[in-house]
């Protein structure tokens, strides 16, 4: 791989969890220079942001930024409020309906962001880690409301309505399962222990093994035939 300072720029939406940490590992074998964006946004499972922190780490990412946005202020979901988060949901119930666990416009406010950082960067290349198949029914995972965001970008930035240029928001695990994206980072030799994904960890930062987001991803690795090497409470 070329000395990093003559690779492309890219924004990459880190949270810390599975998916996010592959993407990252994913973006980086592209070849880009990663800056990756996470928010402190008034989650209950902030420990994420530490998986964050260290994911970013050993990664070698270009610039790791934490921006600051309380949704709690907001309300509206089992992640910024204290709306019981759903557990032990079958797995034909997360395929339907919006759960609670869905924040407001959240995509659309992260890739906003991502967006203005990106054009600062003088950068055209942003990655986020939604996936349409094994997600929990949330609208802004879909594609096409990341074309949609996509026209908005190039709409209405100076890079792209003045200069021309076109943003591309990358979405390289929107159609894969977990098990496939789980297999995509250990090919890429990344380690999931670093990673978090439960939506109401417990008080030592343990997961809880039964919400939507710990189902999806212990089923995931299952499939994969490998064993997770996360500890649970549960």
């Amino acid at each position: 791989m070329p000395p990093r300072q003559s690779l492309p720029p890219a924004v990459v939406l880190l949270s810390g969890g599975l998916d996010s940490s592959t993407l990252l590992a994913m973006a980086r074998e592209e070849g880009f220079a990663c800056h990756a964006l996470s928010f402190r946004y008034g989650q209950r499972h902030l420990v994420e942001l530490e998986a964050a922190r260290r994911v970013a780490l050993a990664l070698g990412v270009a610039r790791h930024l934490v921006m600051d946005l309380d949704l709690r202020l907001i309300g509206g979901s089992a992640l910024t409020s204290d709306l019981a988060v759903p557990k032990d949901r079958p797995a034909e119930e997360m395929a339907h309906g919006v759960p609670v666990t869905y924040v407001p416009a959240r995509n659309t406010l992260f890739l906003s962001l991502a967006l203005a950082w990106a054009e600062t960067l003088d950068c055209t290349d942003i990655f986020i880690g939604v996936n349409a198949l094994d997600y929990s029914g949330y609208p802004d995972c879909r594609p096409a409301f990341i074309a949609a965001f996509q026209e908005v970008a190039n709409l209405g930035t100076r890079l792209g309505a003045e200069l021309g240029r076109r943003f591309v928001i990358h979405t390289p695990l929107i159609n894969l399962t977990k098990a496939q994206i789980i297999a995509q980072g250990l090919r890429l030799g990344l380690d999931y222990g670093l990673t978090h994904s439960c939506y109401d960890p417990s008080p030592q930062g343990l997961a809880c093994g039964r919400c939507d987001s710990c189902q999806l991803r212990l089923r995931g690795f299952a499939q994969a035939g490998v064993a997770d090497p996360l500890p649970y409470a549960v």
